[in-house]
């Protein structure tokens, strides 16, 4: 493993802070709703997420969107790893890609909530976080890739029976986190108390952070029995009429 001096390579940072940033600003329900000749910030919801896509244009078109805005999240993530998988922080046995890959996914998610691109009114992030974990997590062993696949679908399966969108997906995020924090804690648990791996658990914090944060107002809606309902079944039955 080769030793990662921060003093001397911590532009690293700055730029994958940068590179990711602008990846996250990038919103691909503004641009399919634009092909529909429509913009998603004004209809439904008005969030330029995969839910009002969803609820909106159809069940197609919001897998879709979900599918583009995970793999925003998630390839940052794999390009991270690959980079930093065979460096570890100095002094330590951190492996500089588990801190990098979280690093890189946290302002990917910062990038899809606040875009400089549109005035800091982005989505939510829920497709980008799921995706980012869901990536992550495969990096530690290939076949997580279909339990991640499981958690997905068991989040579908929620908001089917559940109407709720935004809980269904807050619910996968944070299945998705603790997995990951216990993986590291299995990892490092004779190193909890350094620094990087701290900034591990700090990481997948903020990411969490961010998208309940981001999701306040539905939650306020939802304890006040006015959040907005998502039925796949109804999608279904549409979609099934017009063919």
């Amino acid at each position: 493993m080769e030793q990662f001096y921060i003093s001397q390579s911590w532009y690293y940072l700055l730029i994958a802070a940068a590179v990711c940033y602008l990846v996250g600003c990038f919103n691909f329900a503004v641009i399919i709703s634009q092909f529909k000749n429509r913009d998603i910030r004004e209809q439904g919801s008005g969030n330029p997420g995969t839910m009002n896509m969803m609820r909106t244009f159809g069940l197609k078109v919001g897998i879709i969107n979900f599918f583009c805005d995970a793999l925003k999240g998630g390839l940052p993530v794999l390009c991270a790893y690959f980079i930093f998988r065979n460096s570890v922080f100095a002094g330590t046995d951190v492996n500089v890609a588990d801190f990098m890959r979280y690093f890189c996914g946290l302002f990917v998610v910062i990038g899809h909530i606040f875009p400089v691109t549109m005035k800091f009114k982005g989505g939510k992030g829920i497709a980008s976080t799921l995706g980012l974990f869901w990536v992550s997590l495969a990096c530690e062993q290939w076949w997580y890739v279909f339990i991640g696949l499981g958690v997905c679908v068991l989040v579908f399966l929620y908001i089917a029976v559940s109407e709720w969108g935004s809980m269904g997906s807050l619910l996968g995020v944070s299945a998705f986190s603790i997995w990951q924090a216990a993986e590291f804690f299995v990892r490092y648990g004779a190193e909890l108390s350094n620094g990087w791996v701290i900034g591990c658990f700090m990481l997948l914090l903020a990411i969490n952070l961010f998208t309940w944060i981001a999701h306040h107002k539905n939650l306020y809606k939802l304890l006040g029995g006015e959040e907005h309902r998502t039925s796949i079944k109804r999608m279904i039955n549409k979609k099934l009429k017009k063919s």
